[in-house]
């Protein structure tokens, strides 16, 4: 299996600086992701959820080397990103993409989906300039646009239909990994299914990997062959996705899996509310992170922090009450 492994994480972490003065002198630090560890086999959905501001999107930009991680490796084939520059970091982007939560943003307002498209595939020399436009042309359809649509601009396009170009943009180098930073978020409920289809549909077709971070995990559910939920800079439970939403072990899994609306009466879960917020990042609680808002907590979660170790097979999570 571990020839299989595309991507390994390990130890990951970055921490942001906090300055004040006027000399701008550090007097605490950002703790946004502290010491994670996981990996994306080839041909795999990884699944990255968690609340708001627990670290999932800082995960994505240190691997797509956006940011430059403050700890810990970062493996892609073997090879440590994270002491690359240069020629060797310009290849590695060749062959991990991004697609981003706003599909209006993320587009440059002034040029045309060919230039869009098309830009990459110049710049990395991935075709003739004489056949740039044919290669977008094939590109762009595969993801549902037209040909009449390789002239037009962002602000011609609904919401769906700009995400499809932010697709179409990813898949321009022929990457073997694309980070999808919640690309359904900003989109209406009826158009999220279309495009995680397409997604789906893609990944089938180019063998793609991707680390698909989201909030809304019946979206997350649909989409990924495992799942990892992280909190407060911390992944606490990893697992198969049908093993994860029949039987999570850790507390915070539990109550965010009770919150997702279910049809059926009977296979509905008992609503789990977690009392008070979550802690600042700049100032984490010692031992485990979520025991400030456990209900299962014991005395050895506030002094002790528990270790992230295979419970069974091929799930993964950090919690003393499963000792």
């Amino acid at each position: 299996m571990e020839n299989q492994i595309l991507l390994d994480v390990k130890g990951l972490k970055k921490h942001f600086p906090i300055r004040k003065g006027l000399l701008r002198r550090t007097v605490g630090w950002v703790r946004a992701v502290d010491g994670i560890d996981f990996y994306i086999r080839k041909g795999e959905t990884l699944g990255l959820v968690g609340e708001s501001g627990c670290g999932k999107s800082t995960t994505g930009k240190c691997i797509l080397r956006l940011f430059n991680p403050s700890g810990g490796r970062i493996l892609f084939d073997g090879k440590d990103i994270t002491a690359m520059n240069g020629h060797e970091l310009r290849k590695y982007r060749r062959r991990i993409q991004a697609i981003f939560q706003d599909p209006y943003s993320s587009l440059n307002p002034r040029k045309s989906v060919l230039s869009i498209v098309g830009e990459p595939m110049r710049v990395h020399g991935m075709v003739a300039v004489s056949e740039v436009k044919d290669a977008v042309l094939e590109l762009t359809n595969k993801v549902g646009l037209r040909p009449e649509h390789l002239v037009r601009y962002p602000h011609e396009f609904s919401g769906g239909q700009r995400q499809r170009i932010g697709v179409a943009r990813a898949l321009a180098l022929k990457p073997d990994l694309i980070i999808c930073d919640e690309p359904v978020s900003a989109l209406d409920v009826s158009i999220q299914a279309q495009v995680i289809n397409l997604l789906d549909d893609l990944k089938k077709e180019f063998n793609l990997s991707y680390l698909f971070v989201a909030h809304d995990l019946s979206v997350v559910e649909h989409i990924s062959d495992r799942i990892a939920v992280m909190y407060l800079g911390k992944i606490v439970e990893t697992a198969g996705d049908t093993q994860l939403y029949s039987n999570p072990l850790h507390p915070y899994t539990q109550a965010l899996l009770s919150a997702i609306p279910v049809l059926i009466p009977k296979r509905k879960r008992k609503r789990i509310i977690l009392k008070g917020d979550v802690p600042s990042p700049i100032n984490p609680p010692a031992g485990c992170r979520f025991h400030t808002r456990c209900w299962k907590r014991m005395d050895i979660c506030s002094s002790k922090e528990p270790p992230f170790r295979e419970i069974v097979h091929d799930h993964y999570a950090a919690c003393h009450h499963l000792d």
